[in-house]
């Protein structure tokens, strides 16, 4: 008896076809799970697994589940490192965003040698920080530095700079803003540039002031690249290390130890393993939550 072909639906055909699309894109994908997997979610399980044991180099590991997070919060050291690196990150994050805005607003103007200027302006942001914070520690010395004689020249008296605990951190901040204020301005001078004519125009025919076009229509079409701006500076000074390591080591005292600064001391001076674990879990909860918030205020200001 012969057997009768029975006709696949096209809706069924189609849809066994994309199926196995779906398996074959599997077979790309795997290797790129595979290293992420290796290189970021398995490291993040063990720092993780670490934080709940007490665990010293060179000595057997104890399982004491969530003491080193209890003791960090009691700790007096670690607290103060918390206060100083928003402190820090405060600074870092809205001096830049401010100054830059003004250089992107001079920028933006048409004047001779502006392209010339421009480069000269981000130059700073080109070096590493490491070479940068061998430069501004020569230009910090109290007797041979360069910043002294520049205060003396216009009858300030000499100050102290990273070697004063109340003016460290303003000293370190210095060092960021000269370093990652160009970073600012590019990101500021993109959004002018994109920015459209025609309300500028209506608002000068209006009768509209300089200040006028900048404070309510410049600022609110350029906020959307201002945050973006201060969500890459924000999450660049919670983690600095570099700059304050060589300059200063946390010095004076622990007047600049930051978090990081205090994390580097538990797991490479102590040794202190799980506790120092506990501190980059800590750490990446607090770096986190900052990202969504101000990655959620940029999705609010972004543009109808």
């Amino acid at each position: 008896m012969a057997s009768i072909a029975v006709p696949v639906p096209a809706e069924a055909h189609r849809a066994g076809v994309v199926a196995r699309r779906r398996r074959r894109y599997y077979y790309f994908i795997l290797p790129a799970l595979v290293v992420v997997c290796a290189v970021i979610l398995f490291p993040w399980a063990f720092t993780v697994w670490m934080s709940a044991f007490e665990w010293k180099i060179g000595s057997a590991a104890h399982f004491v589940g969530f003491d080193n997070y209890k003791e960090l919060v009691t700790n007096q050291r670690f607290l103060e490192a918390v206060v100083r690196t928003f402190y820090f990150t405060l600074l870092a994050v809205v001096v830049p965003l401010v100054l830059g805005t003004i250089a992107a607003l001079i920028f933006h103007r048409r004047f001779p040698l502006r392209g010339v200027l421009r480069g000269v302006f981000i130059l700073p942001m080109m070096a590493t920080p490491v070479a940068v914070a061998l430069v501004w520690t020569m230009m910090f010395h109290p007797q041979q530095g360069v910043l002294n004689y520049l205060l003396s020249l216009v009858g300030l008296p000499p100050s102290l700079w990273v070697y004063s605990p109340t003016l460290v951190i303003p000293s370190l901040v210095l060092v960021e803003v000269w370093h990652w204020t160009p970073l600012v301005m590019l990101i500021v001078l993109g959004g002018l540039a994109a920015l459209p004519t025609e309300p500028y125009e209506s608002a000068r025919l209006d009768g509209a002031s300089e200040w006028q076009l900048f404070r309510y229509i410049t600022l609110p079409l350029v906020a959307p690249f201002l945050l973006v701006a201060g969500v890459i500076r924000t999450i660049d000074a919670l983690k600095t290390f570099d700059t304050i390591y060589v300059i200063t080591s946390g010095g004076p005292g622990t007047a600049s130890e930051t978090i990081n600064l205090y994390l580097y001391l538990q797991a490479f001076a102590f040794y202190n393993i799980g506790y120092a674990s506990a501190v980059v879990v800590i750490f990446f909860t607090i770096v986190l939550v900052l990202a969504l918030v101000l990655l959620h205020l940029r999705e609010r200001t972004k543009w109808a």
